[in-house]
């Protein structure tokens, strides 16, 4: 019925992304006394414990975790709405939302939770929600692309 060739591929390609973006480290934050991984769970400390030293998480994010998971499975859960290519569209846009809000909370987080810090972010990771929103909206115009060729095949029937 409808032709889904390579927009599902993109859509895979978003949720693969996205989900090493929740799931990895994506930056450092170094104070003078201590030495935080940020992932989209939170603040871990790093390093091996010595004299009472704290372990452990320093703070959690949840809310982090959360828009950088919907991320990640919203692309998942459009590829199989291809008989609806109306809310695939919109799950493909409200996806790549999710994607730049959790680019924008880590950048959040990362510059203004710890005071009197330095950030070193892991590209590669940092690169990830931008490789999602272009393959998500490079998705959406080949969704739209089919909407058209099945449209004009109806007129022809």
């Amino acid at each position: 019925m409808v032709i889904q060739r390579i927009q599902t591929l993109l859509l895979l390609l978003a949720a693969i992304v996205m989900g090493c973006f929740t799931f990895c480290t994506v930056g450092q934050v170094s104070t003078e006394q201590y030495t935080f991984a940020l992932s989209s769970l939170g603040f871990q400390y790093e390093g091996i414990a010595t004299d009472g030293a704290p372990t452990g998480w320093f703070q959690h994010t949840w809310f982090f975790f959360t828009v950088s998971l919907l991320g990640c499975l919203l692309p998942l859960i459009s590829i199989f709405f291809f008989k609806n290519l109306r809310f695939q569209k919109q799950l493909t846009l409200v996806s790549a939302l999710f994607a730049v809000a959790s680019l924008c909370v880590a950048l959040t987080l990362g510059y203004n939770t710890v005071a009197d810090s330095r950030v070193e972010w892991n590209y590669g990771m940092m690169c990830a929600p931008v490789i999602a929103v272009v393959s998500l909206c490079l998705a959406w115009r080949y969704i739209n692309r089919d909407k058209k060729l099945l449209s004009s095949a109806d007129r022809l029937r």
